[in-house]
């Protein structure tokens, strides 16, 4: 699968869409935060309902975003490229 990560003042960035029919809740926002953890860069994750710091899942589910929402995810860092291209897969297979 192929992510156009594109750089931004803040860092790299990418767009993706949530594909979970009841938004996001505690097993995919652990996922989320325990990939995020591995990278070393600093990564948010953005959506029409805020800002959180994408390695903490209790930050994550306080978005609560809902199904399909747009989100986008923001690394800065030496291994920003490697750690969004490893979320936009977990991104990927999250489906219900």
């Amino acid at each position: 699968m192929a992510h156009s990560i594109r750089e931004t003042p803040r860092g790299l960035a990418l767009n993706l869409v949530l594909n979970l029919r009841g938004g996001l809740h505690a097993r995919p926002a652990a996922r989320l935060a325990k990939a995020a953890q591995r990278y070393s860069s600093e990564i948010r994750c953005i959506t029409e309902t805020g800002e959180a710091d994408a390695k903490s899942m209790l930050d994550l589910l306080s978005l609560a975003p809902p199904a399909h929402a747009q989100v986008l995810l923001l690394a800065n860092g030496e291994d920003a490229r490697e750690a969004l291209l490893d979320l936009g897969g977990v991104f990927a297979d999250m489906q219900e």
